[in-house]
């Protein structure tokens, strides 16, 4: 799943999050090896427990994960999303995990959302389709 875009700048990390980030984005590696259901699967069990993510939290998590690596800060979205909501998890929260398309032209990709809205996107997510999700516990449709 890749949108063409720009790489996101990457931020100056203290080293505990540096490493926590580096973390994140290596599980994230392994676990987008899985097949998409058994991956919304490890995410939902990942989710238990956590209070909604912030915007804040959501963003900073992503400016994170994409200042460590490579991969997550140019067109590797799945990884950088999951990525992302692993580390916010680490701080206690959850962000809406989701992937989707669009049609025209046909796009697939993966984000996290909080509050809402997408995080951290250069495009306009209101013309994705979600194809599967890991949302908060708080009750909305996952």
């Amino acid at each position: 799943m890749t949108v063409p875009m720009t790489a996101d700048a990457p931020v100056r990390l203290r080293l505990r999050r540096r490493l926590a980030a580096r973390s994140a984005a290596g599980a994230a590696r392994l676990l987008i090896l899985l097949p998409p259901a058994r991956l919304a699967r490890v995410l939902r069990l990942a989710r238990r427990g956590a209070r909604p993510a912030t915007r804040e939290a959501a963003l900073a998590a992503r400016q994170a994960v994409v200042s460590v690596s490579v991969r997550c800060a140019g067109q590797g979205c799945l990884q950088r999303s999951v990525a992302a909501a692993l580390l916010c998890r680490a701080g206690g929260g959850w962000p809406d995990w989701c992937t989707g398309f669009r049609t025209q032209p046909f796009r697939a990709h993966a984000w996290i959302e909080a509050g809402g809205a997408a995080v951290g996107e250069f495009e306009d997510m209101t013309r994705y389709h979600t194809v599967l999700a890991v949302r908060h516990e708080s009750g909305r449709p996952a």
